[in-house]
């Protein structure tokens, strides 16, 4: 290049920057690797993500036998007949006190009742099942020493399948050990009341009593076994929590506080000066636009497409709005108030804690202490109760819907109080949100 700036051959010289000779060197990997603050936080937030999820998700379910407590069940003495010789009270009443008071291991909590309270109590999911001593319980079981005797006396065990299938399972298995329990107790004061019995007879009266299952509430053919409201819940937070979630990521890359990088694709918008009270409520403000598709998408999904048995169609729709609509603005909230991570602190509230402590596949009463504590407030146990209550037991608000939708109520006035308690906090000192620039 000559003194004027051209070359020797009088051209003028190519200074526009060329990628491959005026960049910087980028960074290797291998390089990178070598760096121990690099590996720091995403090794200990792994190794805690995985410690948490695997402690919590299979503490609540690991040990449901171990853990069992006061397991509402109910108990039905329909027996009026007479007592037997030298006998204070008929077998039913004996059979009943003896079971009410026996306290050995603490796994069920029997409430006694006549048959039709117990029937009302299954069908508002109030017990997990139900023991009924028939009427004339005494006298067939008298008939049995006698040549009159035209059937085995049986007791009757009532499931109720709208409480869970592992609920109902173990109502039964507590019920069914109560009734051959109370059988063999029988067959002892038979035995040794007929001396003059043959060994057939004998091997009849050693266990006299049969015992029969009937489901107590029914459910439809399309209720996945008594899950279905499980999964129909799960669904609503998770379309409270994704939908949430992404909406707040969609509004602070469409103000220009987020860049949006799909691929090898790269958009960064002009920055819309707004403080963090206004984008929180923009935020809420469409989430409670957008959860009105989302909720009838999940709605028409099970119920029209999937065929889920569901009444109260109307009602359903609105109860799973609000509650897809409440858990929304708490992400929202959350999200405000804890910046980068608050899509991590949401997910533990919603989901993580939610699932275990929510009683819907494993009853509350069957794990841990912790668990129970948790599901006081927890909201998908609030959630997945007025679901129950909905698709179950016809609506009912004493089966879980009257608190289930005093909870929504409370949660989304918690959401709308911290969320703007906070945003208000940080906008009063100054704390404006930062853009993203480059290296």
């Amino acid at each position: 290049m000559t003194a004027d700036g051209t070359n020797p051959d009088g051209s003028t010289p190519d200074t526009r920057p060329r990628p491959d000779r005026d960049a910087p060197p980028g960074a290797r990997a291998a390089t990178l690797l070598r760096r121990p603050k690099l590996w720091l936080v995403p090794t200990i937030l792994t190794g805690l993500l995985a410690l948490l999820l695997s402690v919590l998700y299979m503490g609540g379910v690991v040990s449901p036998q171990r853990d069992l407590h006061d397991l509402p069940i109910a108990l039905v003495n329909a027996d009026r007949g007479e007592p037997l010789p030298g006998q204070p009270s008929n077998l039913g009443t004996q059979i009943a006190h003896a079971i009410a008071t026996d306290r050995s291991d603490g796994k069920a909590a029997w409430r006694t009742l006549t048959l039709r309270q117990a029937q009302d109590a299954l069908d508002s999911g109030k017990v997990y099942g139900a023991l009924v001593i028939p009427a004339g319980f005494t006298d067939s079981v008298a008939a049995l020493t006698t040549t009159d005797a035209t059937a085995r006396p049986a007791m009757t065990v009532l499931t109720n399948p709208g409480k869970g299938s592992l609920g109902s399972s173990l109502a039964t298995q507590i019920t069914t050990a109560a009734a051959h329990q109370a059988s063999l107790t029988i067959g002892k004061q038979l035995t040794a009341a007929a001396t003059g019995a043959g060994a057939t007879q004998r091997l009849l009266l050693a266990d006299p009593v049969a015992v029969t299952t009937q489901v107590g509430h029914p459910l439809g053919g399309h209720s996945g076994l008594g899950l279905s409201a499980f999964y129909y819940t799960l669904l609503l937070v998770l379309a409270g929590f994704l939908g949430g979630n992404v909406i707040s990521n969609g509004v602070d890359t469409s103000l220009g506080y987020a860049d949006n990088e799909i691929g090898p694709w790269h958009t960064r918008l002009p920055t819309v000066p707004v403080n963090r009270t206004q984008t929180l409520l923009l935020k809420m403000a469409m989430t409670a636009g957008i959860t009105v598709l989302s909720v009838t998408l999940v709605l028409v999904s099970c119920v029209a497409i999937l065929g889920m048995d569901a009444t109260h169609i109307p009602l359903l729709w609105i109860y799973s709005y609000c509650a897809a609509l409440a858990v929304g603005l708490g992400v929202q909230a959350i999200n405000a108030a804890f910046g980068g991570i608050g899509q991590l602190v949401s997910m533990f509230v919603f989901i993580v804690l939610g699932l275990p402590s929510s009683g819907a596949t494993v009853p509350l009463q069957a794990v841990p202490a912790f668990y129970r504590f948790l599901s006081h407030f927890e909201p998908m146990r609030q959630l997945s109760d007025g679901v129950r209550a909905l698709l179950y037991f016809d609506a009912r608000g004493d089966a879980g819907l009257t608190r289930a939708w005093t909870m929504i109520a409370v949660g989304a006035a918690l959401a709308l109080l911290f969320g703007f308690a906070m945003t208000a906090y940080y906008d009063r000192k100054g704390h404006t949100r930062l853009t993203p620039r480059p290296a």
